[in-house]
């Protein structure tokens, strides 16, 4: 019988329960475009891939065309087989260290151009369609094209992130005050807005692949036309200087030749063991073994230990989670990471020694035998040291005043009274899809990058490009250095998990360095405290800032935790007197978590949806 503290009998939303399909997404129009596919004879993969394009058009803050996604999924056909789906681009050719210290910069840039890596999320989209999916490409744009030319309503969360930064689109961005701010003003939560270049750049792709003859051959039609007509148009606009995030003008190092030598791929994932189920994550190229190591942490504790909803459990897990974190930003990279020894229980036992009565504030990354510990990052623990607030883009002299800026690294949804980015709370940025069908497959994607907010719009194409760069380090001996043709250390993380060689559980949430945290707390009450998906998501959360931020200034709180104020008062009183720097970000603000589930031996499919942000939309039957 589980120690656990019981879920609270109310839950925001029910449990779905059926045996066709299901779909969770960070936004109700995707769930409900990906769910009509199914209902149409299409499969999961189809599914996804719909209501991916429509996240592009309907969450333009949180994600676009111009940026990357990460996917793990696991096909009907090879269900004990999972594929991570890579749609993280490299840096560019011209994107060297030399040049951007050239440049004047000690870190890449939060916005601009020079912080985007060759977009990659399209590429990965078509990819999987075309390998795993069975629609024509003409049917599943058909909801994003839908939406990007007749329109939607937008999201309050939108209309707050293009008012926020309505100064620095009207001074420096035109291309994106332009499309964004039609009649010269931001516009308000509700009203209809379109975008119509985007939807004739999807005509084109759909053109092209209806134009190739054949299902397969249409998809890599539409491919070569994304790469040829959105890297022609990219060069040529980047090269004009633009404001980036430390206030200069610089001029971007994309060119069409970076598109052209681009392609997604699959790659294994890496797994470990933990209370009977096999959690399946990304390589260390992103930051998926972080939740692998702590897990590993974790799983030689008794199980009182890891209720996130006691002040023991919740202290457990933030110290854990830390030192996974650790790792993390000094051993990940695309590049050779001992991640076999990293993920040992040998490394793990001694690992969990280091969790004592205390918070720790320091950054404590371990040792590999025969192995050189890589330089620790720059610690920065006063927000924008290398930046004064009053010069950031789009800022107020006296500092933000709203949780969304420009050059801030992921956009922050504002839940209650204005906070500064920088404290962790209230994240709620990049998106979600999590879709299974009736035949098995299943998927968990998380898109991000090319924000309305992170570089001006390129004209004609509709999007901006993503600044996924900002993650690399200006240091050569960083396994996380900016080199060209190097993938920079996502934060993207979706997550499968199986049981018995089957996967039974598909889930992920938008929140940069929180992602890995936050599906934490989610899985431990899953997995060890008996909670239902929905109990979970519901449940109060929390996670740790005692770590180098992942984004743009790179800042940190040492021994910060930022929990969710129904933890309790006797909780978070406890925490602070071991030492613990909390901030209290409200009721509802940590988490955007979204699940799917499928239990093997009846063939029942489940899903639950995050309420914070009023956005997020489970469905299915």
């Amino acid at each position: 019988m589980s120690t656990f503290t019981p879920p609270a009998p109310f839950r925001t939303r029910p449990d779905l329960a059926g045996t066709f399909g299901m779909v969770s997404s960070t936004h109700w129009a995707a769930s409900a475009s990906a769910q009509a596919v199914l209902e149409r004879g299409g499969n999961a993969f189809d599914a996804a891939v719909a209501g991916a394009f429509v996240l592009h058009v309907v969450e333009p803050h949180l994600n676009g065309p111009g940026g990357d996604m990460v996917g793990i999924f696991a096909t009907a056909e090879e269900p004990g087989s999972p594929r991570v789906l890579v749609g993280q681009g490299p840096a560019p050719a011209g994107a060297t260290i030399e040049h951007y210290v050239g440049e004047g910069l000690d870190l890449v840039p939060g916005s601009g151009a020079l912080a985007a890596a060759v977009p990659a999320a399209v590429d990965a989209w078509l990819l999987l369609l075309r390998d795993h999916g069975t629609w024509e490409l003409r049917d599943v744009l058909a909801f994003a094209v839908g939406y990007a030319r007749d329109g939607h309503p937008v999201l309050p969360a939108v209309a707050r992130t293009i008012g926020t930064v309505a100064a620095l689109f009207t001074e420096h961005w035109p291309t994106s005050a332009a499309l964004w701010m039609p009649g010269g003003r931001p516009p308000r939560a509700g009203e209809v807005v379109t975008n119509p270049e985007y939807a004739a750049l999807l005509d084109e792709l759909v053109a092209a692949a209806d134009a190739a003859g054949g299902r397969e051959a249409g998809v890599d039609a539409a491919r070569a036309t994304w790469r040829e007509r959105v890297g022609t148009v990219v060069e040529e606009f980047v090269r004009t200087p633009h404001r980036h995030s430390d206030g200069a003008d610089h001029a971007g190092v994309l060119t069409a030749a970076d598109l052209a030598g681009f392609s997604a791929s699959y790659e294994e994932p890496t797994t470990v063991r933990f209370r009977g189920c096999t959690v399946a994550k990304t390589g260390a190229w992103g930051q998926g073994p972080a939740l692998l190591q702590t897990l590993r942490i974790l799983d030689g504790l008794d199980d009182e230990r890891l209720d996130p909803s006691t002040e023991l459990g919740a202290h457990t897990v933030l110290e854990a989670q830390k030192l996974a974190l650790a790792d993390r930003d000094v051993w990940y990279g695309d590049s050779d990471v001992p991640l076999t020894y990293l993920l040992s229980e040998e490394y793990a036992a001694e690992r969990r020694t280091l969790i004592g009565d205390s918070a720790s504030h320091e950054l404590r990354p371990g040792t590999v035998p025969g192995r050189a510990t890589p330089p620790v990052p720059p610690l920065r623990t006063e927000y924008g040291t290398d930046a004064p607030l009053g010069s950031l883009p789009g800022t107020p002299a006296g500092g933000p005043t709203s949780g969304v800026g420009a050059g801030l690294g992921e956009p922050t949804v504002v839940v209650g009274e204005p906070v500064v980015e920088a404290t962790g709370t209230t994240r709620g940025d990049t998106c979600h899809l999590d879709v299974v069908d009736r035949w098995g497959n299943m998927i968990s994607a998380t898109p991000s990058g090319g924000w309305l907010q992170s570089s001006p719009t390129v004209p004609g194409l509709g999007f901006c490009l993503g600044t996924r760069l900002q993650m690399t380090w200006l240091d050569p001996r960083s396994p996380s250095r900016l080199e060209p043709g190097r993938r920079p250390r996502t934060t993207l993380t979706p997550t499968l998990v199986l049981r018995d060689g089957q996967p039974v559980l598909a889930c992920g949430s938008p929140g940069g360095d929180q992602q890995d945290q936050w599906q934490l707390t989610f899985l431990l009450r899953v997995i060890v405290g008996g909670y239902t998906p929905q109990q979970a998501i519901d449940a109060p959360s929390l996670h740790t800032t005692s770590s180098p931020g992942s984004f743009w200034p790179r800042t940190w709180t040492p021994g910060g935790a930022a929990v969710e104020d129904r933890l309790g008062a006797d909780v978070v009183a406890g925490l602070e007197r071991r030492g613990h720097v909390v901030t209290r970000a409200g009721d509802w603000s940590l988490g955007r978590l979204c699940a799917v589930t499928r239990d093997p031996a009846t063939g029942l499919l489940g899903a639950a949806a995050n309420p914070r942000g009023a956005q997020g939309y489970a469905t299915g039957r």
